[in-house]
């Protein structure tokens, strides 16, 4: 009987072992709160809400706060050295910390983005 509850418990704690924090980490999905100052040319200040990231700083799902209460979903959509977050009507193309804002079509916003 007690063979039986060590091969339970073996089962139970390997997984944690092998399954540390350094390693979820490193290649796994962390759940991050990371937000991201956008300041644009027009005198605007939006925010970008992290709730997923892949690795530290990484935006993979968020929200865009157009005002203090509109946050709108948004998603990375890889582009080859930049990246683009999108979401219903607006995107956002940067390569590093500049970025182009798109409220529009055809009248992109030349802004600045920094880590909170």
């Amino acid at each position: 009987m007690r063979c039986g509850y060590g091969i339970l418990l073996g089962f139970l704690v390997m997984p944690l072992l092998l399954c540390g924090p350094s390693k979820a980490t490193a290649g796994g999905w962390v759940t991050a709160g990371a937000n991201f100052a956008v300041s644009c040319e027009n005198g605007a200040n939006y925010r970008l809400h992290a709730d997923r990231a892949s690795f530290p700083g990484d935006v993979v799902t968020g929200h865009f706060y157009l005002s203090r209460h509109r946050g709108l979903p948004v998603r990375l959509i890889p582009m080859g050295e930049g990246y683009r977050y999108a979401g219903r009507g607006v995107w956002l193309d940067g390569i590093r910390e500049h970025a182009l804002l798109y409220l529009s079509k055809y009248r992109p916003l030349a802004c600045v983005v920094s880590r909170l």
